[in-house]
């Protein structure tokens, strides 16, 4: 360690070059670093909501759920379909097979959803 110290001290120019070296490659590094106050995350669910107002779960199931299931089934890229009936409103949560074709997927699900009468 004093050898190192010692160089230093005799050559000091070396010790100034690599300063400066090490405050450009952090100015560098500091205008190519990307900051958001959100962070950019790709999704693979889609979520469907109804309201229904004053209606059961079983009528929402029947009249509205299952309809939007049936349009889904022929839609490719699509993973997996969970839907859940409460008073009042129900859920269907749609997961893609990976993020890159999730676009195109949520265009065809508002596609098929809104094909339903």
């Amino acid at each position: 360690m004093r050898g190192l110290i010692r160089y230093f001290v005799k050559y000091n120019l070396t010790g100034d070059l690599l300063m400066i070296a090490i405050l450009a490659a952090g100015f560098v590094g500091l205008n190519n670093l990307r900051s958001n106050f959100f962070p950019e995350v790709d999704s693979k669910t889609i979520q469907v909501q109804v309201v229904y107002p004053g209606a059961s779960p079983e009528e929402i199931e029947e009249g509205i759920v299952a309809k939007i299931e049936e349009n889904l089934k022929g839609i490719s890229g699509l993973d997996q379909v969970k839907s859940v009936c409460n008073e009042n409103a129900g859920s269907i949560t749609i997961e893609t097979v990976s993020a890159d074709v999730a676009d195109e997927a949520l265009q065809n699900v508002k596609n098929a959803v809104d094909r339903i009468a």
